[in-house]
């Protein structure tokens, strides 16, 4: 049994298949137009996970930092960077890719904006996490630079995680994969734990059994606002999703966006 991303790393787009990055990104940059008076030329993708968020907004100009703390997804990240146009040439897009950790991460200067995607930030479980990942965010921003982030909400967890379980059976690079996710939500921490058991085909048709063990907090939105404020943020707000509509109880999904401030 292990914890984090190391097994789950290979099959981590298919259990995501239904995101859709290019409208994803198409809202980064409409909130980029709404809270920037230009546009960032270097942005920082925070838990970049595999790549896909860092990749695309690359491929529309943007100068890409992907940070993460799981070595095996900064490899499939490394590889979805190259695009080819032919079989004779293949470009490889401009992303730095570092392994770090996201509460204390360091770059070589200041960024225009820094997104962090996919509930990433509800991966921070231990008090003081919140604040110490947003301290170190507004740290690397420059003035008035933009931090956009999404959490899963306390409705996603008490009503759609709870106790739940869940299947994956697919094929990742041509070999069959099956994998079991049970939920185990507790009200009183505010922890949700996942238990993904992972049976992948080896090369002789037999199949490898892996365990791992995943935990998310519940934040509300008086907390994330908080943190913000305390770290030197201004709010922004928070959206329930890319149509920048207000934030409701009964979404899944937050937006958020603020804004670092430094005198």
């Amino acid at each position: 049994m292990t914890e984090g991303y190391d097994v789950i790393a290979r099959v981590y787009d298919k259990l995501n298949a239904e995101i859709d990055y290019k409208a994803w990104a198409d809202f980064v940059e409409s909130a980029f137009n709404r809270f920037l008076p230009e546009k960032p030329s270097l942005v920082l993708d925070l838990a970049c996970g595999t790549g896909s968020m860092t990749t695309e907004l690359a491929t529309r100009g943007y100068d890409m930092i992907g940070v993460d703390g799981s070595e095996q997804m900064l490899s499939i990240a490394s590889e979805r960077a190259y695009v080819n146009f032919g079989e004779e040439n293949e470009y490889r897009l401009p992303i730095l890719y570092l392994l770090q950790d996201m509460r204390s991460f360091e770059l070589y200067g200041t960024v225009g904006a820094v997104v962090c995607c996919l509930d990433s930030i509800n991966y921070l479980i231990d008090d003081g996490d919140l604040k110490k990942c947003f301290s170190t965010v507004h740290n690397y921003l420059d003035p008035d630079g933009v931090f956009l982030f999404d959490v899963n909400t306390p409705h996603k967890f008490k009503n759609i995680y709870g106790d739940n379980a869940y299947i994956l059976e697919d094929e990742v690079d041509g070999e069959g994969v099956f994998c079991g996710w049970q939920n185990s939500f507790d009200a009183e921490s505010r922890i949700c734990e996942f238990s993904l058991t992972l049976f992948s085909e080896d090369e002789d048709g037999r199949y490898v059994r892996e365990e791992e063990t995943q935990r998310e907090r519940m934040y509300d939105m008086e907390e994330l606002k908080e943190a913000l404020l305390s770290c030197g943020f201004e709010w922004l707000g928070a959206f329930g999703g890319y149509d920048f509509k207000s934030a409701a109880e009964s979404d899944e999904r937050w937006y958020i966006a603020a804004r670092a401030i430094k005198k």
